[in-house]
């Protein structure tokens, strides 16, 4: 059964793009799955975004998303929403990953913005809106031109905020005006997708977060939040500038490296990585232990 939700947060609050475990020899870990799921949830989190960028969604299989999505739910989706990254540059396979997703058990789905292709907006609006028609599940879309090449226009986002499963954004566009008309004007809730903008997209709008350093500080980040819409505005300015260290440090390489590297070092081993990412060195490991530390990270 999956956790409650409201048009205005229909996949909570605090979501952690969760990294993919590995084992020892590059093969899918799905018991390591598991039990980092349950850690970060206890830790937290009321949703995880499963098989993104920062879950190694380009070097993972078909049938290994699936297998991830059908046990990381067996874990914890009864009290996490579990959202299934299926957003690829070619619409006819992401429709397929939708159902598999629908199929494996996933409460929502993530598409991203196709990448390299560099489609118009109105191939924009017909890929997501393809995807949504292909299955009953809610959709969050994930703007995030550094990756992709191409932003959603406001205007395209109101029209697919038309769309009734079209649900919710990820907005890693870093443009807090474009961020604020589009909020105004699509209805769509809009979840930060850029740590370092939390707070700032709390301020016109946003009623959550897609995170990365949710991984070590979900519990810092939901008092924050918490903070913010209970109107204990300096509260929740002193955990984001507390957490500064933290939001930069995680993304001094790929937020993944540092990701596993900060998990491996609170006892959370989530394996290696996948070619062409490659594990963190000793010095950016050893700069990751200052970082959390300036940030009250215990390790």
């Amino acid at each position: 059964m999956a956790p409650t939700s409201t048009p205005q947060t229909p996949f909570g609050r605090v979501l952690t793009a969760m990294v993919t475990p590995f084992t020892a020899d590059g093969g899918l870990d799905l018991d390591g799955a598991q039990r980092l799921a349950a850690h970060l949830v206890d830790s937290g989190n009321d949703g995880l975004v499963l098989n993104g960028t920062t879950g190694e969604s380009p070097t993972t299989s078909d049938a290994e998303k699936a297998q991830l999505v059908r046990a990381v739910v067996e874990a914890v989706g009864d009290r996490a929403h579990v959202v299934a990254g299926v957003g690829t540059n070619d619409t006819h396979h992401s429709v397929e990953l939708a159902r598999q997703a629908e199929a494996a058990g996933a409460h929502g789905l993530l598409v991203v913005t196709p990448y390299y292709s560099k489609p118009p907006q109105e191939g924009l609006y017909q890929h997501n809106v393809t995807i949504a028609d292909a299955t009953e599940l809610p959709v969050m879309l994930y703007d995030i031109p550094g990756r992709s090449g191409v932003a959603l226009s406001t205007e395209t986002l109101v029209r697919l905020g038309e769309h009734p499963r079209i649900v919710a954004n990820k907005d890693a566009k870093g443009d807090l005006g474009a961020a604020s008309w589009a909020i105004a004007r699509s209805g769509l809730a809009w979840y930060s997708g850029d740590d370092i903008l939390n707070l700032p997209l709390l301020s016109v709008g946003a009623v959550g977060v897609v995170s990365v350093v949710g991984h070590v500080v979900a519990a810092e980040l939901r008092t924050m939040i918490d903070a913010y819409l209970a109107g204990e505005v300096a509260k929740a300015t002193a955990i984001h500038q507390n957490l500064l260290p933290v939001f930069t440090g995680m993304f001094r390489t790929q937020g993944v490296i540092l990701s596993k590297a900060a998990l491996n070092l609170q006892g959370h081993p989530a394996g290696p990585l996948r070619l062409p990412l490659v594990s963190a060195t000793p010095e950016e490991i050893a700069r990751l232990r200052l970082d959390l530390a300036a940030g009250g990270v215990h390790l």
